[in-house]
């Protein structure tokens, strides 16, 4: 907020930047559909500046892309590049998790700091497994990302937490459109989010790391059900 209460351009800026983040990670703006800086200005009812800035800023974390002359649009993944982000993830998470359960007995001392920050993850897992079970997609999403987000703090390390971060957006990104049209979408939501903060509070390794080599291991499962053409690709079936 501004001196005088008012918003300020960066505030509006990040404000914007926030709002279309959530309309893509809900799929409601697709890739290859294009859209100008004066479109997305004219539908909030703000100035082009803070719009600009925004769209660059989503550009800049890998969730859009932009053509001088055409506009913007949603960045369109391939399962490839979907495998390669739970590549990316798994080996930065497990190096990061082998760091504290380590087997030199300093994880209850690490996870000692990061009990309050814990009783909060605890919540997120709760809706986040409540949300993945019933297949509520929109509720998940917003959970998934804040859960995994505060568990960062046991990490941290601002630097990894924002490259992981960064990973899950473009993966969610990837897999909405997939998920909305998927009569199964309740088979194909990880739900292991409480079963991993009970394994991290109790500083158990070898269940931390049972809990990741699943998470790992289902999202490749899932790429590989989504290379086989089930369900086909949004938009090409």
């Amino acid at each position: 907020m501004g001196a005088g209460g008012g918003v300020t351009r960066s505030t509006l800026r990040q404000q914007i930047a926030d709002a279309l983040r959530d309309e893509v990670l809900a799929g409601r703006m697709r890739p290859r559909v294009e859209f100008t800086v004066k479109q997305i200005a004219e539908q909030y009812g703000v100035s082009a500046t803070p719009v600009r800035e925004a769209l660059f800023d989503l550009s800049a974390q890998g969730l859009l892309e932009s053509d001088q002359h055409r506009g913007f649009r949603v960045r369109e993944f391939t399962v490839a590049d979907y495998r390669s982000m739970v590549e990316a993830r798994a080996l930065v998470i497990d190096g990061v998790f082998r760091g504290i359960f380590d087997g030199t007995g300093s994880a209850p001392t690490v996870l000692a700091a990061h009990l309050p920050a814990l009783v909060s993850v605890r919540r997120r897992a709760e809706e986040a497994t409540r949300a993945a079970l019933s297949g509520d997609l929109d509720i998940l999403i917003g959970y998934d990302l804040r859960f995994w987000r505060e568990l960062g703090a046991v990490i941290g390390n601002t630097y990894i937490n924002d490259f992981l971060q960064r990973l899950r957006m473009q993966a969610w990104i990837f897999a909405v459109p997939y998920l909305r049209g998927d009569a199964d979408v309740r088979d194909w939501l990880w739900n292991g989010h409480r079963e991993l903060v009970e394994a991290i509070t109790a500083a158990d390794g070898p269940a931390v790391r049972a809990v990741l080599d699943a998470y790992y291991a289902h999202g490749m499962d899932w790429a590989d059900r989504l290379a086989a053409g089930n369900p086909p690709h949004p938009g090409h079936g």
